[in-house]
C-alpha cells in the first residue's frame, strides 16, 4: 500500500508529505525553486498519481502509472477534442447485414468491459449506453506501418477495463456468429484509474459481484456500469414522466413551477425541514407540497395545471418512503373526484402499456393489473369489511379504545383523523393488491377537502391503493374560505396538543379562495412509487438514482481503532 497526501496551506503553498519508505531519489523533484510554485504541486499531483488522505490499492499504482506511460507517449489519457460517434452498439447489430457490400464503417465509443489478449490478434468487449459489441483488434490492421506499439504497448499493456476509448473500423460477423466490429482505429478517450467490480465467473458460481445494496446506492455511478438491469429501471422511469405528460398535455393543461422554499409549510401534514433565507432574514421551509400554490393557480383562471414537485419531508426512511421525493399534483376546474377517478385509471393504464407494452406488472409474487376500470370502496366500509368495526359517528375515545384493543400504537397527540388513519392502515391497507379506489374519507382526515354531498361527516376524498401501499390522493377540492379556515383552527388546534405534522394557517390561501375558487377536482401521485411498480421494485431505493444515505464512517472508525491500537502499545 502507498499513501500520499497533499495539503494547502493559505490558499497557495502546497505541501507534499511522503511516506517514510519512500525514497526521495525516486521522487521528481526538480530545483528548490519549483517548491514555492503551486503550478509544480498541481502538476506533480497530476502527473504522479497525488490523492488527497486517500491509500492506493496496487491497482490504482499500476493504472495511474499506465496513465502517466500514455502521456509520456503523447497520448493524452482525457483529450478535449469531440469525438464522432456514427454508430451504438443496439442499432448496429439491429441493422446489421451480412449481404452489405462493401461492410458498414462506423466510429463507436465506449467502456472496455472484458478483453482476450493473444498475438496478433485480441478481442475486446465495448459498452456504450445501449449495449455491449464484440471488437475484434488485429495488430496489423491497427498498425499498418513498421512502429507497432498502439497494439503492443498501448493495446495490450497500458488499457484497463473500464478505460474509455473509441474504435473505428467496420461491421462484421465471426465464424462463430457474432456481429462485431474490426478494429482499425482506435483513440483512448479516458483513463479509468480505479477497477470495476467486474462478475468473475467458476463452477457456475459468480465472483466480485457488485451485489451490496448499500454500496450501489453509495456508487450508482459504478452499479449503472455493472449491473445493466439497474439502467432499464431509469430508462423506465423517464418514459413513465414522457407518458404522463404526454396524457396530461393531449388533454391541455400546463406544465408549471411553484416555489421549493415557501415560509409556511403547507399543503400536507408533514414535519418539514427548516432553513433560513439571509437576505430577507427569515425562516423557511423545504416544501412538504405544491398544493395551496398549484390551486392559487385555479383561482388565477388556469384550466387546469399541473407540477412534477420535488418534496422533501423530514421523517422517516424505510423501504417505501424517501425524505425527497417527487409527487406529481394535477388540478382541474369544474371536475369532482368522481370524475378525477375515471381519469386516473385511464392515465395509468396508457402508462404501463407505454412503459412495459402490457397493463399487467409483476411485482414480487404478486401479478398486478392496471386494466381500467379499478375497484372503488368506501373507507367505513373497507375498515368494516376488514374488522367488524364501524367508524361511523364514533368519538375519539371510541377510536382510541379500539386502536388499544387490537395492539395498534397510537400517540395522545392523535386526533381523529389520525387515529381512523392508523386502523386503516394497519388492519387493511396491506390487503388491497389491486388498483383500488378507496373513497369518501372522515372529515377530520382531510382539512383540505370538500365535504361529501350527502354525508356532511364525510369529505369526497380517495386514495389509489396498490400493492397494499398508497399510490394517489384526490379530493373534490375545498373553495369555502370560511370553512376551510375553520378546519386550519382544528388543525392548529391538534398542533397545540403536540402534533408536529398539523397544518399552520395560510393566511394568503385563505385570502386567494375569498377571490373565489371555481369547484375543482385535485389529485397527487407518487412518482417513485409508480416507478416502482411499474418495474417490479420492493425499494424506493432501487428507483432514485442517488437516494439519501448516512455519512460513510468506515474509514475513519478503522482508523480511530489503529490508533488506539498504536496507543495502546505505547503505554
Amino acid at each position: 500500500m502507498c499513501a500520499v497526501y497533499i495539503l494547502l496551506l493559505n490558499g497557495s503553498v502546497l505541501h507534499i508529505i511522503i511516506p517514510v519508505n519512500t525514497n526521495p531519489a525516486d521522487l521528481p523533484f526538480p530545483s528548490s525553486s519549483s517548491l514555492h510554485n503551486p503550478r509544480f504541486f498541481i502538476n506533480f499531483a497530476k502527473n504522479h498519481a497525488v490523492m488527497a488522505n486517500q491509500e492506493l490499492t496496487e491497482q490504482e499504482i499500476v493504472r495511474r502509472n499506465s496513465m502517466q506511460a500514455l502521456r509520456d507517449r503523447g497520448i493524452e489519457p482525457y483529450p478535449a477534442a469531440e469525438y464522432k460517434v456514427t454508430g451504438h452498439t443496439a442499432e448496429i447489430k439491429e441493422n446489421f447485414s451480412d449481404d452489405l457490400t462493401p461492410p458498414r464503417e462506423v466510429a463507436v465509443a465506449g467502456r472496455i468491459m472484458s478483453r482476450r489478449i493473444m498475438g496478433k490478434a485480441s478481442f475486446m468487449e465495448l459498452q456504450d449506453a445501449d449495449g455491449r459489441i464484440q471488437i475484434y483488434v488485429s495488430r496489423d490492421d491497427l498498425c499498418p506501418g513498421e512502429d507497432k506499439d498502439l497494439y503492443n504497448v498501448v493495446f495490450k499493456k497500458l488499457l484497463d477495463i473500464g478505460d474509455f476509448i473509441g474504435v473505428k473500423g467496420f461491421v462484421f460477423r465471426t465464424k462463430t456468429g457474432e456481429i462485431s466490429i474490426h478494429a482499425q482505429e482506435l483513440t483512448v478517450l479516458g483513463k479509468s484509474l480505479r477497477p470495476l467490480p467486474i462478475v468473475k465467473m467458476k463452477d457456475g458460481k459468480a465472483y466480485d459481484a457488485f451485489t451490496d445494496p448499500e454500496q450501489r446506492y453509495r456508487r450508482r455511478y459504478v452499479d449503472l456500469v455493472v449491473n445493466p438491469g439497474v439502467r432499464e429501471i431509469f430508462v423506465k422511469k423517464t418514459k413513465m414522466f414522457n407518458s404522463m405528460r404526454e396524457y396530461f398535455n393531449s388533454h391541455g393543461y400546463l406544465e408549471v413551477e411553484t416555489p421549493v422554499l415557501q415560509s409556511i409549510p403547507g399543503g400536507a401534514a408533514a414535519r418539514p425541514f427548516i432553513t433560513h433565507h439571509n437576505a430577507l432574514d427569515i425562516p423557511l421551509y423545504l416544501r412538504i407540497a405544491n398544493e395551496l400554490y398549484l390551486k392559487r393557480l385555479i383561482v388565477g383562471g388556469f384550466d387546469g395545471v399541473y407540477e412534477f414537485s420535488r418534496n422533501f419531508r423530514n421523517e422517516g426512511m424505510d423501504r417505501t418512503h424517501n425524505p425527497e421525493f417527487t409527487c406529481m399534483e394535477i388540478y382541474v376546474p369544474y371536475k369532482d373526484y368522481n370524475w378525477m377517478m375515471d381519469f386516473t385509471e385511464k392515465m395509468l393504464e396508457k402508462i404501463c402499456l407505454d412503459v412495459n407494452g402490457s397493463t399487467e406488472v409483476k411485482v414480487g409474487d404478486n401479478v398486478i393489473s392496471f386494466k381500467a376500470p379499478f375497484r372503488r370502496v368506501t373507507m367505513t366500509d373497507a375498515i368494516r369489511e376488514k374488522t367488524g368495526f364501524d367508524i361511523t359517528g364514533k368519538s375519539e375515545e371510541e377510536l382510541r379504545a379500539f386502536c388499544k384493543e387490537h395492539g395498534i400504537e397510537v400517540e395522545d397527540s392523535m386526533g381523529k383523523g389520525k387515529l381512523i388513519d392508523e386502523i386503516f392502515g394497519e388492519t387493511c391497507e396491506g390487503d388491497f393488491i389491486q388498483p383500488t379506489f378507496i373513497t369518501d374519507y372522515p372529515i377530520e382526515m382531510s382539512p383540505l377537502t370538500k365535504r361529501h354531498r350527502n354525508n356532511p361527516d364525510l369529505t369526497e376524498r380517495f386514495e389509489l391503493m396498490v400493492n397494499g401501499k398508497e399510490l394517489a390522493n384526490a379530493y373534490s377540492e375545498l373553495n369555502d374560505p370560511i370553512d376551510q379556515y375553520e378546519r386550519f383552527v382544528e388543525q392548529m388546534r391538534l398542533a397545540d396538543k403536540g402534533d408536529d405534522e398539523a397544518m399552520i394557517i395560510d393566511a394568503d390561501f385563505i385570502r386567494a379562495l375569498e377571490y373565489g375558487m371555481p369547484p375543482t377536482s385535485g389529485m397527487g401521485i407518487g412518482m417513485d412509487r409508480l416507478c416502482m411498480l411499474l418495474t417490479g421494485q420492493s425499494t424506493i431505493q432501487e428507483v432514485l438514482l442517488f437516494p439519501q444515505m448516512r455519512p460513510e464512517v468506515k474509514a475513519k472508525a478503522e482508523n480511530a481503532e489503529e490508533d488506539e491500537k498504536e496507543s495502546g502499545k505505547e503505554n
